[in-house]
């Protein structure tokens, strides 16, 4: 997701504007939030106090997580593999939702931006290189995020995608007990089952050649969260679908019926629960 990787497009933005348009992209969006966040007493002096004992003055302070987002990216001169306009399609969902639960697939550069963005709620990152997490959270201490093994290739995907047309593959239930070889079953870290996700981003894992991992469990298993939740929606957004992994299987298993918006090489579905309405399709008819 956020590594530098091969891709089969890449957009010509100068580092300089697309670092510009980060700060003032940050700034928007805490000035936004401003007038929701809780206030605390100011803990120095203002610089012309009310001769009044009464009054109270409170300011909001940035917290450290965020200032700390926007000194490395108006300092870095390394660019997040999204473009603009699909962070921005992230963005506008976070904007009304935030703080939510935020689970995505990848770790990297760009993950202290949607751990801010979605400031006050609880991002998870997960990450199949060990010591890629390793040398992030040396960067950003405060990111949580896990190690997942996966056990799938991408010269497997036509196989997979064969099993996934299996019934056991139509069946919503929590990812853990799912008899479809697609389901993320033990993979997870138990909390991360646990969690009714209001956001999830398929970024990760590695999907560009024969030999990687591939994005099939990740996007299966994403659409079946979403399905399983109590009630509500998960918005699920998947990068890279010029790649024919990432486009085949989130057609089939996130549904053309259930997608929203896509810009770029990133798409937006809206997945419902399946269990507030017992009979539902998996995919829309």
């Amino acid at each position: 997701m956020m590594r530098t990787k091969p891709s089969n497009s890449t957009f010509a933005v100068k580092p300089i504007l697309l670092t510009v348009s980060f700060l003032v992209l940050f700034l928007l969006v805490i000035l936004r939030r401003s007038s929701s966040l809780p206030t605390k007493p100011l803990s120095c002096p203002p610089i012309n106090p009310l001769p009044e004992p009464s009054s109270s003055q409170t300011c909001n302070k940035l917290s450290t997580a965020t200032a700390e987002t926007l000194v490395h990216y108006v300092t870095s001169n390394i660019t997040p593999q999204q473009t603009f306009k699909e962070i921005s399609v992230s963005l506008r969902v976070l904007n009304k939702k935030a703080p939510c639960n935020f689970l995505v697939f990848g770790l990297g550069y760009d993950s202290p931006m949607w751990a801010t963005l979605n400031h006050g709620g609880r991002t998870v990152f997960l990450e199949e290189d060990k010591s890629w997490i390793q040398q992030i959270q040396s960067k950003f201490p405060n990111l949580e995020s896990y190690h997942v093994v996966y056990d799938t290739k991408v010269s497997r995907a036509s196989d997979l995608m064969e099993i996934g047309k299996q019934e056991e593959c139509k069946v919503v239930e929590d990812p853990r007990v799912s008899k479809c070889e697609l389901s993320m079953k033990g993979n997870l870290p138990d909390e991360v089952y646990e969690v009714e996700w209001d956001l999830i981003m398929v970024d990760a894992p590695t999907g560009y050649h024969d030999e990687a991992p591939g994005r099939m469990k990740a996007i299966y298993t994403a659409g079946l969260m979403g399905r399983n939740r109590a009630e509500g929606e998960t918005d699920v957004f998947v990068h890279d679908v010029d790649r024919v992994v990432e486009d085949k299987f989130s057609k089939s298993f996130l549904c053309d019926g259930y997608l929203s918006e896509e810009e770029g090489r990133l798409r937006h579905f809206i997945i419902p629960s399946h269990r507030a309405r017992s009979g539902r399709p998996f995919c829309p008819l």
